[in-house]
Order: C-alpha cells, then sequence, then structure tokens
C-alpha cells in the first residue's frame, strides 16, 4: 500500500511486483541452502499433501503454482520454502510469482493509492472514495471465483478444500 500512496498506481506496482518477487525468490534459495531438512520436519504432513499435489501437475507446474499463487487462502511464504524441496526449477517459480501475485499487488498498490488522496474524514464517505474501494474489494474476489470455475477442469486438485486442508481430514473429524 505505501509504494501504491508514494509512487502512484502503475509505478507502485511495479515496484511491488519487484520487490515480491525478488524477495520470495530470495527465500527460495534461502530455502533451497539452509531449510529443507527443517521444513520437512516442522510440517510434514503438509509437505507430503503439497509434495502428492506437485507431482500430479508436474506437467502443467507453472499453471499450478499460478493457481496457487492466485488462490486467495494459499499461504505464499509456505510456497516460497517448499519449492526447492519439490525440485521446482528456479525459472518456473520466478515468473510464477511474479504474474501470480499482480492481482494481490494491484489491490493493495491501488488501495494506497485511493487512501493517500484522503485529506478528511468526509472524503472516506465520498462516493467516488467507496465506490472505489468497492471496485477493489469485487476485484480482489475476481481471481478466487475465476479459478473455482475453470481450474477443477485442468489441474488436479481433488481433495483440496479452501483453506487448503484435504478433504478427507475434514471429512473423518465430522464422524
Amino acid at each position: 500500500m505505501l509504494s501504491g500512496a508514494l509512487f502512484g498506481p502503475l509505478h507502485g506496482l511495479i515496484i511491488a511486483c519487484t520487490l515480491t518477487t525478488v524477495g520470495s525468490t530470495n527465500c527460495y534459495l534461502l530455502s533451497r541452502t539452509f531449510g529443507k531438512r527443517h521444513i520437512v520436519r516442522l510440517f510434514p504432513e503438509k509437505v507430503a499433501m503439497l509434495q502428492r499435489m506437485v507431482e500430479e501437475n508436474r506437467s502443467s507446474l507453472f499453471f499450478f503454482l499460478l493457481f496457487l499463487r492466485f488462490f486467495p487462502m494459499t499461504p505464499n511464504w509456505f510456497l516460497n520454502v517448499t519449492s526447492p524441496i519439490f525440485n521446482i526449477p528456479i525459472p518456473i517459480f520466478f515468473f510464477s510469482i511474479l504474474i501470480g501475485l499482480i492481482p494481490y499487488n494491484f489491490i493493495c498498490v491501488h488501495t494506497g493509492a485511493v487512501l493517500s488522496e484522503i485529506n478528511s474524514l468526509d472524503d472516506i464517505f465520498s462516493w467516488s472514495t467507496l465506490l472505489q474501494l468497492l471496485l477493489i474489494a469485487c476485484v480482489a474476489l475476481l481471481p478466487g471465483a475465476l479459478i473455482r470455475r475453470y481450474s477443477k477442469d485442468h489441474l488436479k486438485l481433488h481433495g483440496l478444500e479452501p483453506n487448503g486442508h484435504q478433504k478427507i481430514l475434514n471429512d473423518r473429524k465430522t464422524r
């Protein structure tokens, strides 16, 4: 949001996309160098579930990673630290972040740009500001809705609930 407030929507978006991509790639490199053992030890079930999904979607890995980045409930930090474990090539990882986080970065940057134009409490409740924030909220919901509608036909995502847990675990808890 700060980059949108300081640099405007276009330059702020470029800065935010660059920084999130570079930061995530550094996290990937640090995890590859120092963290593989620790991640597997700390999150064995989640790593195993994600590894199965990565292997099932190996033929369309880039689009699978895009799906995970677009999906609002996927923790990006976990994808960053586990990607080296699954032998995801760094160019695929890099471009899936660069493209996949554009919607999120756009929302944050544009929100910051809108909020930077507010000078008083009256500006918050102006029709222009409310409509802009409503439009941003609708844009935030769009990737999740489109992915939910179209991804199940192309990606092997059986058993994945919206919160990232396996359906089998949820079924066992209800019994």
